[in-house]
């Protein structure tokens, strides 16, 4: 990936970072992106590689700061040849619904009411950053994304939408506000490859849907460890046994986006989910 530009947003920590690092390793520049200055610019003076990472201050879910840090890469380098929405968080949980002996789940009256506790406010705070910021990073990078496949051919331009395995279950895992604003960037996926398509934009959109990696979201899980939080949620353990690894999952969003591999890929979404799938109810 060397002469490539790439943004990385929640690059700072988790899953974000695996990637900035894998990019970086392989020769690109680096943006990564994250509310926290003081996160990122530890990263970037903790990476040593060929490439490099350079913190930029954005917050996904606001216009302002998107356009700020679209302006900052346009002015320094004038083109984007990937960007991986990456940034999310987690909502409302409701840990009773794997419970029967939960009071919640005595009839169809409680187990309404008690859905319906859940707050609102976090259900539009988990869609903003999990699902709406994928539609508006994506749109304001655009144009910066078109001059980089300019510059390397058409197509070789990408955008990755970090989504989840929760995007494709059919169970609820406690936070069905999680699992439906993934959801929503999955179809978001989809319908922007199209459009863009449509229009002879050279731009790939694709998806990644991680299951469990480390990462500030999943520390909790992880500290519990994969069978009791497997059991907590109501679902049966992912077969690997294991988390999933850095190189896993920096190799495959090198694939996608860095190599003539990857290059036919286009609306497409690749679930890294260690088996998960197999055994939980799922769409796919």
């Amino acid at each position: 990936m060397t002469d490539r530009i790439a943004l990385v947003t929640g690059g700072g920590t988790g899953i974000g970072l695996m990637i900035a690092h894998g990019f970086a390793a392989n020769g690109a520049k680096v943006y990564i992106g994250g509310r926290r200055k003081h996160v990122l610019e530890n990263s970037a003076q903790d990476f040593e590689g060929v490439g490099q990472l350079v913190p930029i201050v954005m917050d996904v879910t606001d216009k302002t700061s998107i356009l700020a840090a679209r302006d900052t890469i346009a002015s320094a380098d004038g083109f984007l040849d990937v960007l991986v929405n990456n940034a999310g968080q987690t909502g409302p949980m409701s840990f009773w619904m794997a419970d029967d002996s939960e009071p919640q789940n005595r009839n169809a009256e409680a187990f309404g009411a008690g859905l319906f506790a859940e707050d609102q406010g976090g259900w539009a705070s988990v869609f903003a950053a999990n699902a709406c910021s994928t539609f508006f990073v994506t749109t304001a990078f655009l144009g910066l994304l078109a001059n980089g496949a300019a510059r390397h051919g058409a197509y070789s331009a990408s955008v990755i939408n970090i989504t989840s395995m929760c995007a494709s279950s059919k169970i609820a895992q406690a936070h069905l506000a999680y699992n439906a604003a993934k959801a929503a960037a999955t179809h978001i996926t989809r319908m922007l490859s199209t459009k863009l398509a449509r229009r002879k934009i050279p731009v790939r959109v694709n998806a990644l849907a991680p299951g469990v990696f480390e990462s500030d979201m999943t520390h909790f899980a992880l500290e519990k460890g994969l069978e009791s939080i497997a059991q907590l949620l109501g679902m049966h353990a992912m077969p690997a046994g294991r988390i999933g690894s850095e190189a896993e999952m920096a190799g495959i969003a090198l694939w996608t986006v860095g190599s003539a591999a990857g290059g036919y890929l286009n609306g497409q979404e690749i679930l890294i989910d260690g088996g998960h799938a197999t055994l939980n109810p799922s769409r796919l």
